[in-house]
């Protein structure tokens, strides 16, 4: 029981950090660009059960980790967002949609510089949990950076490819939007991401051991 509670813990709370992380950048960035959409449905609050969604939060994971996956990701229910609330909805929309993964991108960053600072100092069975943790919370915010910047809506990186493509080409890429989730499975089926991760994690590894 112990051993499965501290797995859970080990994976479960640098992932629900990540994912809530994701969603409260969303949030915060259309507050600021004049969106209180999910202000007003309490999501920007640190509270984790106000984003913890059944399936992407717990059960993905937790598949992903007892089944021996290489790449453990989920995420947390989508903060509400209405674009009409926005000046100009279209430019807006790619700036909510930076958001997520650029929070990723700065917590994976700082992770990174402090294992960089603890790499000659690995004593103790302590110091070794602590750099296996900073790790672990390193490849799930690099892992669902680049996950969520694939140019495919409705991940982010479709909102930001849409809101740099001319006018009438973007309307064409959103007809796409409804085969998004067919055209993600075939790419996770295919091991697309799981190869650009292990490539990412590979490179990240090789520069801590420098």
């Amino acid at each position: 029981m112990i051993p499965l509670l501290v797995t859970i813990l080990f994976y479960g709370l640098p992932l629900l950090i990540a994912v809530i992380g994701h969603e409260l950048a969303h949030g915060y960035a259309a507050y600021l660009l004049g969106d209180s959409t999910a202000k007003l449905a309490k999501r920007l609050s640190l509270n984790p059960i106000r984003h913890i969604d059944l399936f992407m939060t717990i059960l993905l994971p937790a598949f992903l980790v007892f089944a021996g996956s290489p790449i453990v990701f989920g995420g947390a229910k989508p903060v509400p967002i209405n674009p009409f609330n926005f000046h100009y909805p279209k430019r807006d929309m790619m700036l909510v949609a930076v958001a997520g993964p650029f929070f990723n991108f700065v917590f994976a960053a700082i992770c990174f510089l402090i294992l960089y600072s603890l790499r000659s100092n690995a004593d103790g069975i302590y110091s070794q949990f602590f750099q296996q943790l900073l790790w672990l919370t390193l490849c799930i915010n690099v892992g669902l950076c680049i996950f969520n910047l694939f140019p495919i809506l409705p991940l982010d990186g479709g909102r930001i490819l849409f809101g740099l493509l001319p006018n009438k080409l973007a309307r064409y890429f959103a007809y796409l939007e409804k085969y998004g989730l067919l055209i993600l499975f075939a790419a996770l089926y295919l091991g697309l991401f799981n190869n650009i991760m292990k490539i990412s994690f590979r490179y990240l590894e090789s520069l801590l051991v420098k």
